[in-house]
């Protein structure tokens, strides 16, 4: 099986996608961020790094796509390809911080690749307010992410609400990670868990 976490800058994807392979036994996949070349860059002048950064992930997460198709176990993938593609870089054009020839090239680049991707089996969404975001980035302290424009959350927040809510590619599961604190409380945690054994086995249906 294919399992994906979604969700905004800061929403807990990464350490829900690692509680959830440790429970699970499941191959986890990360989104590359430690060692991505672009985003500190990014952060400082997202104007002339922002096509940079979108072909990188595009690149990283397509690998991660074709990866899973070769594996044996089930995957819990850290971010979707449809985010870079259905909202990080439509949100950088339309924010005038990627130009339109560099928007088109990399849609013409993503519907080449949308023929070979088979969405996930289950979708994880982790719905979060900016308030929320804010100090859950706040709290991993990472340098180049205390530039983030408040704006910027705001409008990936409200696309990402948009595509989810039109998502019909598969199962999903909304996690409201504003009152469900996974990551602190284990009951939390564990309603997440019944959650998903009755999307993926039945289970309390």
């Amino acid at each position: 099986m294919h399992i994906a976490v979604a969700g905004n800058i800061g929403s807990g994807k990464t350490t829900l996608t690692n509680m959830l392979a440790k429970h699970y036994g499941w191959d986890a996949m990360y989104e590359s961020v430690d060692d991505n070349p672009y985003l500190a860059s990014f952060y400082q002048d997202m104007q002339r790094w922002s096509f940079n950064i979108q072909i990188y992930f595009l690149n990283s997460r397509f690998r991660q796509v074709i990866d899973i198709r070769k594996r044996k176990k089930s995957v819990i993938q850290d971010r979707t390809i449809y985010e870079d593609a259905y909202i990080f870089a439509p949100n950088l054009h339309d924010m005038d911080l990627m130009a339109t020839r560099d928007f088109e090239n990399y849609q013409s680049l993503f519907e080449l690749m949308k023929q070979f991707l088979i969405p996930p089996d289950l979708l994880i969404y982790l719905k979060a307010d900016i308030p929320t975001l804010i100090t859950q980035i706040g709290k991993r302290g990472r340098a180049y992410e205390d530039t983030i424009r408040y704006s910027y959350l705001e409008n990936l927040n409200e696309r990402y609400n948009k595509w989810i809510d039109n998502y019909k590619d598969g199962k999903l599961l909304i996690v409201d990670v504003n009152t469900t604190k996974f990551a602190e409380k284990p009951e939390d945690f564990g309603s997440i868990i019944e959650r998903i054994d009755g999307e993926l086995f039945g289970l309390f249906q």
